[in-house]
């Protein structure tokens, strides 16, 4: 497991396993499975591992971080798999792999991109529209505006027109860098 954050969360596990309905000896079994790398160094070292192995890396949507060094040992390798979990935004260099990319620049070098791409959409942690608006149905009192500040411009209109036909409150889409006074 070579993501900090990611480190950080999994000890939350064990800590909230009463919520979990996790026993402890399975909460331990579950966060003893990986191989955690906190530091840059351990990273590093994960790519010159002989034989088969899984990293697991947050992608940042493939635009920075730990996973471009490892991209950079694999992404031209055909006998590897690169599996991205969860949305990848357009114009990111996760989308381009997602979309086929021939090619990948990382760190001013071009790689070609021979290992196989794969996705697992379905494991996304955003809430679809459903769940949104299933969400701002819980509150006694409705919103009185809604900022939508995430995802491609096509999803949130629709998720807009949605919140506005539901729950008839005003639906912003800000644009980048425009700002706000709430009441």
């Amino acid at each position: 497991l070579d993501s900090p954050m990611a480190i950080n969360i999994t000890h939350l596990l064990c800590k909230f396993k009463d919520e979990l309905e996790l026993s402890p000896m399975l909460c331990t079994d579950i966060c003893n499975i990986a191989t955690y790398t906190r530091t840059i160094e351990e990273s590093k070292r994960i790519d010159s591992v002989k034989g088969s192995s899984i990293i697991v890396a947050a992608s940042g949507m493939a635009t920075g971080g730990r996973v471009l060094h490892h991209f950079k040992h694999f992404i031209s390798d055909s006998r590897n798999t690169i599996l991205f979990v969860g949305f990848q935004e357009k114009g990111t260099a996760g989308r381009a792999l997602v979309d086929g990319a021939k090619e990948m620049k990382i760190h001013g070098e071009m790689y070609p991109v021979n290992a196989e791409i794969k996705t697992i959409e379905m494991l996304s942690a955003h809430a679809d529209y459903n769940e949104i608006l299933e969400w701002i149905g819980y509150f006694e009192s409705g919103p009185k505006k809604v900022f939508i500040t995430h995802g491609e411009i096509e999803a949130a209109q629709s998720l807009k027109k949605k919140i506005e036909e539901h729950f008839g409150c005003s639906v912003v889409i800000p644009k980048y860098l425009e700002s706000f006074e709430l009441d």
